[in-house]
């Protein structure tokens, strides 16, 4: 972000107070921060979008103003500290509607209920799979009949469960 300088510069404008004034309004509507050594971030708001209020996929039908927004991380993420992109590889999961090159949106934690989409470590190596567990214990379930199910030989390790996916069209 730039400094309180280079803003004014940007605008041509020689007075400091005009940039201080500025960033004073942007942070009170949210769309500015400060970090704690006084350096400009994004503020909850900086990546806010207008949400249409929807899109039928049947019949068209009349199109309506919208004046809600809203920013992905707030939609997909409720715990940022301990959520993190991860891009997918492979096409194990397809029939969970996860494709190679999505962004599996993990939150890093180690609980997990059957039917979760977890990140797991499984014999030392990471997977993408759906959680299982029968009378033997937990497995691995992929969402592609061309792969088998996973148990581990060792052991089997929750590192994070899958709470949103992000796709470029």
């Amino acid at each position: 972000m730039p400094s309180y300088a280079t803003l004014s510069a940007l605008a041509g404008i020689r007075a400091k107070s005009w940039a201080h004034t500025l960033v004073s309004m942007l942070r009170d509507e949210g769309i500015l921060d400060v970090t704690p050594d006084k350096r400009l971030k994004p503020g909850p708001r900086f990546f806010e979008r207008e949400l249409a209020e929807s899109v039928r996929a049947g019949m068209p039908e009349q199109a309506t103003e919208s004046t809600q927004t809203i920013t992905i991380d707030s939609y997909l993420i409720d715990h940022p500290s301990k959520t993190s992109l991860v891009r997918v590889k492979g096409d194990s999961m397809i029939d969970a509607g996860i494709l190679e090159g999505d962004l599996a949106v993990v939150e890093w934690r180690t609980n997990a209920k059957p039917g979760d989409i977890v990140v797991a470590l499984v014999d030392g190596e990471l997977t993408l799979k759906y959680l299982a567990k029968d009378k033997e214990g937990y497995w691995l379930r992929p969402a592609n009949p061309d792969y088998s199910p996973i148990r581990a030989k060792g052991t089997l390790e929750i590192s994070g469960v899958m709470v949103g996916l992000v796709r470029r069209l």
